[in-house]
């Protein structure tokens, strides 16, 4: 049974432009292989042995992404905005201020951006809660409540 990857539309144009992306670079670094080989002999060749693990990185990340994409479930937003869920866009608030986030699939968490996943510490407890409810947040240094005062 294939996992599929929960994404937002949004975090799909994103993998698609970083694969396009990748895929143009694939020449260049052919182009490094190339020049590095007329160097001379392979086994001593720092550039050649550096072009072929950046080739390898390169076609091991399109291959993921190529993966990811085809086994995506798209997260479609509830109309509603009464139950917090994949997708949905939460304000919170304590007495240390007011904090927004995103909740997403672990392939699109991005927690430095308010992105996050649906299965961390924060996004677990934030699922299903609804507008006024307190939630309990504990993360791996302290325990919070906050309110939710807005989803969207």
């Amino acid at each position: 049974m294939k996992k599929l990857f929960k994404l937002t539309e949004e975090g799909i144009e994103d993998l698609k432009i970083e694969l396009d992306t990748l895929i143009a670079k694939r020449p260049i670094i052919s182009e490094s292989i190339r020049a590095a080989r007329e160097l001379g002999d392979l086994a001593e060749n720092a550039e050649y042995q550096s072009a072929r693990e950046e080739q390898e990185r390169l076609e091991n990340r399109i291959s993921e992404i190529e993966a990811i994409l085809q086994n995506t479930e798209i997260i479609r937003k509830s109309k509603s905005n009464k139950v917090i869920g994949l997708g949905s866009r939460v304000k919170i608030k304590n007495d240390k201020g007011v904090r927004e986030f995103q909740i997403v699939g672990t392939v699109e968490a991005d927690p430095l951006n308010g992105k996050i996943s649906d299965v961390s510490l924060i996004g677990s407890s934030l699922l299903n809660k609804k507008l006024g409810d307190m939630v309990e947040i504990k993360t791996t240094q302290d325990v919070s409540s906050y309110k939710i005062i807005e989803i969207f």
